[in-house]
């Protein structure tokens, strides 16, 4: 017999495309003790609870009340990120893409090699990682099998929903971090595909929260017959996602086809393996060509936008607005340590300014069509739907997570952005205290009161503004979460 749904009870933003979300004020949303969502219904006064609760045969289900300032919008997917690199945040701002992996993030990454370092450092990452909302994430690892098991090992015992790949590179990177030869390559990646893939189930759900994905670091790590192989693999299991690097850095392109010179662009590489399909998702892809752009959409294949990472490291502002006008999918990266925070939050952030940039500097042309995300800046439903759904999509979990529609998957989190001893951080919260001289500011419904809280909480918020963070309906984060 089914237990009894969760209720939830109070403001409640979900997003609906790239133009558009729902703020709802006073939404009832039920989780199934499996963790997935029931029903939702909209628009009910405190007075009304209990009657609706009745009229869906929930009158014994457990209720849990959203204060003033809270509200509860779906979790966030980084759809790209490096693990191991996280003890390297903030290093090596000096640095543009090939000269940073030298100097910066292969020596760190090699120290993998050691079980126990990977196992004290990844516990900590992966709790980091999920007090910042995310509830799916798309994990590098480095080429250890034992380190990258790990990895997987501790994301499931925490509950997260992931991807997690073990680094393909058998040339181009230092000779006390390179694999040995292809085969070797290959046969560690199946080890870790048969681990992840034995993991016993996660409580709420028959389905698997963490997956392998197959990760051929870039194209330059990678020989012909190692790609070969990893061919093979993908064919052979249609089931498996691929995430590797895309046009990153000008150096970087030009290198990858010195390597490859029977191929026309980037995209080619991949697409000659057969690794550009469906759930291949590329990271970064701030220079592509048009053709590369109308390759990636004929394949289905999706992008990871990484804006953090892609200013840091000095390596372009990629076209975002033109990915989705052309119908490609996109989500969102951290890329730490490229990136400098491993918070979705800073990506927003940063894919706002980077939008910005190309507006400014679309201004005086004629380039700016109606109707369109070329050339114009990126706005809230826009950047909140990259976040969460746009992710989704990027990962092929849209039919499962990434809003609140009935029969997904509880990923979400609990914002307060109230000003009160729960939060901190919200020295721009709410309820705001009103001037003596009286209040100047002009007067807002619950809808836009909401609206205003989401903008505040993707500009100025932190991991101090997140409550709570569940996946599948369990509790595994934020600042009220004691595990």
């Amino acid at each position: 017999m089914a237990g009894l749904p969760t209720i939830y009870y109070g403001a409640v933003v979900n997003p609906q495309s790239l133009t558009s979300y729902q703020a709802l004020p006073r939404c009832l949303l039920a989780v199934s003790s499996e963790g997935t969502i029931d029903w939702t219904v909209d628009d009910v006064e405190d007075s009304m609870v209990q009657e609706v609760m009745s009229q869906k045969g929930c009158v014994d289900a457990e209720v849990v009340p959203l204060r003033e300032g809270e509200f509860l919008m779906p979790g966030f997917v980084d759809t790209h990120t490096h693990a191991p690199q996280v003890p390297n945040m903030g290093s090596g701002q000096q640095y543009e893409l090939l000269d940073w992996l030298d100097n910066v993030t292969f020596p760190m990454e090699a120290n993998f090699a050691d079980a126990e370092f990977a196992r004290e450092t990844y516990v900590e990452v992966v709790r980091r990682v999920i007090n910042c909302g995310t509830t799916t994430c798309c994990y590098y690892g480095t080429l250890h099998v034992e380190a990258t098991k790990i990895l997987a090992e501790i994301i499931h015992a925490k509950g997260q929903r992931a991807y997690v790949g073990k680094c393909n590179m058998d040339r181009n990177s230092p000779n006390y971090y390179v694999e040995p030869s292809p085969e070797a390559s290959v046969e560690g990646t199946r080890e870790l595909i048969t681990y992840i893939r034995s993991l016993p189930p996660s409580p709420r759900t028959t389905t698997p929260l963490v997956h392998p994905i197959l990760t051929p670091r870039f194209a330059i790590s990678c020989t012909s017959p190692l790609l070969q192989s990893l061919q093979s693999l993908a064919l052979s299991d249609p089931s498996l996602a691929v995430q590797t690097h895309i046009s990153e850095n000008p150096s970087e392109i030009a290198f990858t086809l010195s390597l490859f010179p029977n191929t026309s662009s980037y995209a080619q590489v991949y697409d000659s393996f057969s690794l550009l399909r469906e759930n291949t998702i590329l990271a970064h892809a701030v220079h592509l060509q048009d053709e590369e752009k109308q390759l990636i959409k004929e394949r289905k294949a999706g992008i990871s936008h990484c804006p953090t990472s892609n200013f840091n490291l000095s390596s372009g502002v990629a076209p975002v607005g033109d990915f989705l006008d052309r119908g490609i999918k996109v989500g969102l990266g951290t890329d730490v340590s490229g990136g400098f925070s491993p918070s979705i939050l800073s990506a927003v952030q940063h894919a706002s300014i980077a939008s910005k940039v190309i507006a400014m500097n679309a201004r005086d042309t004629l380039s700016v069509k109606d109707g369109s995300f070329a050339n114009r800046a990126l706005t809230i439903p826009t950047l909140l739907y990259l976040a969460t759904m746009g992710g989704a999509e990027v990962c092929c979990l849209d039919k499962q997570i990434g809003n609140f529609s009935v029969g997904k998957s509880f990923d979400a989190l609990v914002i307060n952005v109230g000003k009160d001893n729960a939060n901190p951080a919200a020295v721009w919260g709410v309820p705001h205290s009103t001037p003596k001289s009286g209040d100047h500011t002009k007067p807002k419904s619950k809808e836009e009161e909401l609206d205003g809280w989401l903008e505040k909480f993707l500009f100025c918020g932190d991991d101090r503004n997140i409550r709570r963070v569940y996946v599948q309906g369990r509790l595994i984060g934020g600042t009220a979460f004691s595990g």
